[in-house]
């Protein structure tokens, strides 16, 4: 009989499951860097990597956002990429860096959050998730040591104390809640500048949605590898919102009118100078 103690004993967490029946399915044991030649893993790194994402607070919750970009080396791979993933339904994840382990564990984070509510019949606290997130994170060690760094933004409802939140991750899983906002990926310095110049605190909703795509558009115009918004081909950044009546997405046409604006009016103060 296993102990409440025993290592070996899943419990409700999918991922320690999978770690233990079928480690050869975790995104981060698909790949042993240990036999992998320098020539192998330099072409691992060019790999297509997701670039800006960020997330603010506003009067009603949280936002996390994202271009649809992915880069290649010094190429664009992906005009399309999506970045930002449903966790739940109060929870959401956007990832940057490189884009298959990526992708994958924004997937696994959200089975891992469906098996524990199926086996608990509760929803996992946010502070919860966020540390299952860590735990994920801390896991894909080894291959970020290669450069296959993986680094989500984790945004949620807290529907016991009433408010969004906000957390990041550094590549050896150390968990942060940041308070107002924030940016990561190769634009997010440019994005965070943007976002300190015109975030404050109760902003509505249209506000915040606003601020955050301003932040993108800045990030666009300084950094090669965040993509601005397509007009030609109607691309736009990912915009969800969390809030207490759950995860929504933004409209793609309230996005767009919105990053036309902000473009109209950049337009006129160029006339204007």
């Amino acid at each position: 009989m296993h102990s409440f103690f025993d290592s070996m004993v899943p419990g409700s967490s999918f991922f320690d499951l999978l770690r233990q029946s079928r480690s050869d399915l975790l995104p981060q044991m698909q790949i042993q860097p240990e036999g992998l030649s320098q020539a192998e893993i330099r072409e691992l790194k060019e790999s297509p990597h997701g670039t800006t994402i960020l997330a603010l607070k506003y009067r009603d919750g949280a936002i996390l956002a994202g271009d649809r970009q992915a880069t290649e080396g010094y190429q664009v791979s992906s005009r399309r990429i999506e970045k930002v993933f449903k966790a739940d339904d109060h929870s959401a994840i956007a990832i940057a860096g490189v884009a298959g382990p990526c992708i994958e564990m924004a997937k696994l984070f959200e089975v891992e959050l469906t098996h524990y509510e199926k086996l608990e019949g509760v929803m996992l606290s946010l502070e919860g998730k966020a540390n299952k997130l860590s735990q994920m994170i801390k896991a894909n060690l080894p291959m970020a040591m290669q450069g296959l760094v993986v680094i989500p933004l984790f945004v949620g409802y807290d529907v016991r104390n009433g408010e969004g939140k906000i957390f990041k991750y550094d590549v050896t899983g150390g968990r942060y809640e940041e308070t107002d906002y924030y940016a990561t990926g190769s634009g997010g310095k440019d994005a965070r500048s943007t976002m300190k110049k015109l975030y404050r605190a109760g902003m509505t909703e249209d506000e915040a949605i606003a601020v955050g795509l301003e932040a993108l558009i800045d990030a666009a115009e300084e950094d090669v590898g965040t993509g601005g918004p397509d007009f030609v081909r109607g691309i736009f950044p990912t915009v969800k919102l969390a809030a207490m009546a759950g995860l929504q997405d933004v409209a793609e046409t309230r996005i767009r009118e919105i990053c036309q604006a902000i473009i109209d009016r950049r337009r006129e103060a160029e006339r204007g100078a």
